[in-house]
């Protein structure tokens, strides 16, 4: 058997094998024996036919069928031999059978690319520290009332807290209707802040029975147009926004907070941790990001796609009958996040090759350490966690790449900035 390895890039390899006529004969003997109870022949029972009689009936047949499993053994005792390990699917490209002479094929695999690391270790690094707002607290505190209030139908609108239940019709640029682009019983909250201020503003002080005509620029990505509509109204209601009071807040969280002083310094917590989880988690990806630009290597275009196809799946979870809706754009979907999956995919192999190269692992005082936490949290007894935890692969790993995070971090050069900007 010949045997030899192109390399198409860093990551991207192909395997050419070459067998003769005698070194295939063990294969397609195997192959006799498997096809061998599926022949009838007159004269004998199924799966009685001489081996013989069957290779010669319908040897030939039986070679050309069998070939992908040949080429798949014969890869498979390759890839052991020479200590190759491939990542994704291996891919058959090309074969040729010459019966009684010899088979050649060749098979693209792809595999991890060397890394050699540069700079990871005491990089400066921007750490942002958001100053909770007196505004931002009452607009939180606004958003918890507007979630629990009441309507009551009107028939005109008075403010933006109203809502407004209307039909659409698209227009085109003459004002006639586009037939197929009719929107019903559309419910639009006039408060909300990403509403084309012309929709709004035709809508201010709209009634019942009215119909508008609204046009407005429309940007997606590099691509503007104008949208042109009528809104027909066929309902309105006043959004009744309940009194913020010591019986609300008992109301909302089940008598655990009674006061409106209590409520508001609970309210502030919550946005002061939820900002803190937010700064922490973006000094990791600015981290990352710092680590990765220090860094040029090829990506496996197998674990590209794997990333977008994981989270293609995890759209779908979430959606109804676990099935993507009709118009969605799978091409589109995935050309934009391809770049999102390129970093993924940089920053994993970046954080095995650190990894490795720290020797950073996990013992059972990490795994108790995070069962602990976990019970805490879920009220699930700490030992059957730890169990749990310590068969749990995908735990494990979480586990490793925190330790591994929280090293770059006591190794960079952070300086922190407060601000009251969102980010």
């Amino acid at each position: 058997m010949e045997v030899a390895i192109n390399d198409i890039t860093e990551v991207e390899k192909e395997l050419a094998i070459q067998i003769s006529a005698e070194e295939l004969t063990p294969h397609f003997e195997k192959a006799y024996q498997r096809y061998q109870p599926k022949f009838e022949v007159k004269g004998f029972r199924k799966g009685k036919v001489p081996l013989e009689l069957v290779k010669k009936m319908y040897g030939q047949q039986i070679e050309y069928d069998s070939l992908d499993t040949v080429a798949s053994d014969l890869y498979r005792e390759v890839a052991k031999e020479r200590n190759i390990h491939p990542i994704g699917e291996p891919l058959l490209v090309d074969m040729d059978y010459k019966r009684g002479q010899s088979l050649a094929f060749k098979i693209k695999y792809e595999v991890l690319p060397l890394i050699t690391l540069n700079e990871y270790t005491g990089i400066a690094v921007e750490k942002l520290a958001h100053k909770l707002t007196e505004q931002e607290l009452e607009e939180e505190i606004q958003r918890l009332r507007r979630a629990n209030a009441t309507t009551m139908e009107v028939k005109k609108v008075e403010d933006e807290e109203h809502l407004v239940t209307v039909d659409i019709q698209d227009l085109d640029d003459t004002g006639f209707p586009i037939i197929g682009k009719r929107r019903e019983s559309q419910r639009l909250y006039l408060g909300d802040e990403t509403m084309p201020g012309e929709l709004k503003t035709a809508l201010r002080n709209a009634e019942v029975g009215a119909a508008v005509r609204v046009q407005y620029g429309s940007q997606h990505g590099d691509h503007a147009h104008k949208v042109h509509m009528q809104a027909t109204v066929k309902k309105i209601e006043k959004i009744q926004l309940p009194e913020f009071d010591d019986p609300f807040v008992k109301k909302i969280t089940k008598e655990k907070v009674t006061t409106v002083v209590e409520f508001r310094e609970q309210v502030k917590n919550d946005l002061e941790n939820y900002w803190k989880e937010r700064s922490e988690r973006k000094l990791v990806d600015d981290l990352a990001a710092a680590i990765i630009r220090r860094h040029d290597f090829p990506v496996p275009e197998s674990l590209i796609t794997g990333i977008i196809n994981r989270q293609l799946e995890d759209l779908k979870s979430r959606l109804p009958n676990k099935k993507l809706p009709a118009e969605f754009d799978e091409a589109k979907f995935r050309e934009e996040t391809r770049p999102s999956a390129i970093w993924q995919a940089k920053w994993f192999l970046l954080r095995e090759r650190i990894i490795e190269q720290e020797g950073v692992t996990t013992d059972e005082a990490d795994l108790e350490k995070l069962a602990e936490e976990k019970a805490v949290q879920t009220g699930i007894e700490k030992n059957k966690l730890l169990e749990f935890f310590k068969k749990s692969e995908e735990s494990q790993r979480q586990v490793l790449s925190d330790k591994l995070v929280a090293f770059l971090k006591s190794r960079a050069r952070i300086t922190e900035k407060v601000t009251e900007e969102f980010f």
